[in-house]
């Protein structure tokens, strides 16, 4: 099973950037997508259905904002819309398919710049996160996280103490996700070197993305009776339809 997960940072012009024509070659059975801003009624069937795929839409009720979506090759039983409180539902961050075995969610935490709605979400998102670890049922949580959890995520990581992703009680938080909450980086379970990055803050097209300085945003996060069944993950650095990285992991199971 193949995961895609990608921040497109506008859906419409993330398609004309060549979008639909990457999706098309991935060969991913779920492809999570995050940063829409757009409504899905007024996206083409093109977009909302590519082939091969159904769409599934959660749209920010703000126009031109968040809002994220799943492209399954498989239908789902279900789909979940939302978290049931208002930060996450009203601005369309959290889409969940449930298959027989396990889920699969496409997720956009607040980026911070306003920083206490972040703290404010990140509070009632890991009561959640808290609520799924418990349960019997296997969760994969892909998308934009808006923190660099270790040093080794984010370059010139000294001078980003005080940023909004790299700040200690945001850090803390994700210590928590990956600690005693039991949630599992997919990537670092594959790939522990530094300079890995799925987002660059000024990205310069004329230079080879893994040379920038970038951040490690993304993620997928697995519970950890599904360490094992990762195989393999990686960052596309060759897509380039958006200033976000695609982040794809592979799976020994089968939707």
């Amino acid at each position: 099973m193949k995961i895609a997960s990608i921040n497109v940072n506008g859906i419409r012009d993330a398609v004309d950037r060549g979008f639909l024509d990457w999706l098309a070659q991935q060969d991913a059975d779920v492809i999570c997508v995050q940063n829409i801003k757009a409504k899905s009624f007024e996206l083409d069937d093109h977009i909302l259905y590519p082939e091969g795929y159904e769409g599934y839409f959660l749209d920010a009720e703000e126009d031109g904002f968040s809002g994220v979506a799943l492209y399954c090759r498989k239908i789902p039983k279900a789909i979940m819309y939302g978290l049931g409180f208002p930060q996450c539902d009203q601005e369309g961050r959290f889409l969940q398919a449930d298959y027989d075995r396990f889920s699969i969610a496409t997720f956009l935490m607040p980026d911070g710049s306003d920083q206490k709605a972040k703290q404010a979400f990140m509070e009632q998102y890991q009561e959640y996160l808290t609520k799924m670890s418990r349960k019997r049922r296997e969760y994969i949580i892909c998308g934009t996280w808006h923190v660099a959890h270790k040093t080794i995520d984010l370059a010139n990581w000294s001078d980003n103490q005080l940023t909004s992703g790299f700040r200690p009680e945001e850090r803390a938080w994700m210590d928590q996700v990956l600690g005693p909450t039991g949630f599992i980086d997919t990537f670092r379970e594959i790939n522990r070197d530094a300079g890995e990055y799925t987002w660059w803050p000024k990205l310069d097209q004329d230079v080879p993305r893994e040379r920038q300085e970038g951040w490690r945003i993304d993620y997928q996060l697995v519970g950890p009776n599904f360490r094992r069944h990762v195989v393999d993950a990686w960052i596309d650095y060759d897509a380039t339809f958006s200033e976000f990285a695609p982040l794809i992991v592979e799976y020994d199971l089968a939707l």
